[in-house]
């Protein structure tokens, strides 16, 4: 049985939240802020994290980047506030999904079961541990990024994008296609959460930025 963390100082919310996922057949851990999150992450093991932005003592964007340090879980994020720059720094500190309240519980009970089956998704297909575009080297055992004998310091979305788009080398990529592969979402991409995820990584690849092009209104390809 999955075990799912619900970190929000919010009690309707959590309530709320609860009451979906245990119909779901998850087990449910509850806390009320950020520091009693990373607590119960160094104390249990969790599937997911579903956590709000704004919590008392700590808030959510600080427990993410905390609790990534030391255990790989994906974390949903919960905020009122849904800006650009809210998102792109949620992804940046390792958020693997953004729902802006309010929300529908039942939206969020499909992200939940996306995201979990695609983390138990077995990798399929054999290939060289080594791949190397230009400059950029990819280790695909060790899954870390060297761009020009440097350590790029990548999230594991931005790993798994960069790689889905060498692995199509010249090939483009619908924003749906990349969803589905690196999100495992089918249906519910009607945000920006590629062009975010392509704007972060782009940071990321210093003179090999421009290799990942934007094909207006269908997707990105890599070309070098």
């Amino acid at each position: 049985m999955p075990k799912i963390l619900i970190a929000d100082d919010e009690p309707n919310i959590v309530t709320l939240i609860s009451r979906y996922a245990q119909r779901e057949g998850y087990d449910i851990v509850t806390v009320s802020d950020g520091r009693q999150a990373i607590d119960a992450c160094h104390n249990e093991d969790f599937d997911l994290i579903v956590m709000d932005v704004m919590m008392p003592d700590t808030d959510g964007f600080t427990a993410c980047k905390k609790i990534k340090e030391f255990k790989d879980i994906p974390v949903i994020m919960l905020s009122a506030r849904g800006t650009e720059f809210d998102k792109l720094f949620g992804f940046e500190v390792g958020v693997d999904d953004y729902v802006t309240k309010p929300f529908s519980p039942m939206e969020l009970m499909a992200r939940i079961k996306v995201i979990l089956s695609h983390k138990k998704k077995p990798e399929i297909k054999e290939e060289a541990r080594i791949i190397s575009v230009g400059g950029i080297v990819i280790d695909t055992l060790g899954m870390t990024v060297e761009v020009d004998g440097e350590k790029a310091d990548l999230t594991a979305k931005e790993y798994s994008l960069l790689l889905l788009l060498v692995r199509n080398k010249g090939v483009v990529l619908s924003r749906d296609r990349i969803l589905n592969e690196v999100w495992g979402y089918d249906s519910f991409g009607v945000d920006r959460t590629v062009d975010w995820q392509i704007k972060l990584l782009r940071s990321k690849l210093g003179q090999y930025r421009d290799c990942i092009k934007t094909m207006r209104g269908v997707g990105y390809k890599f070309e070098i």
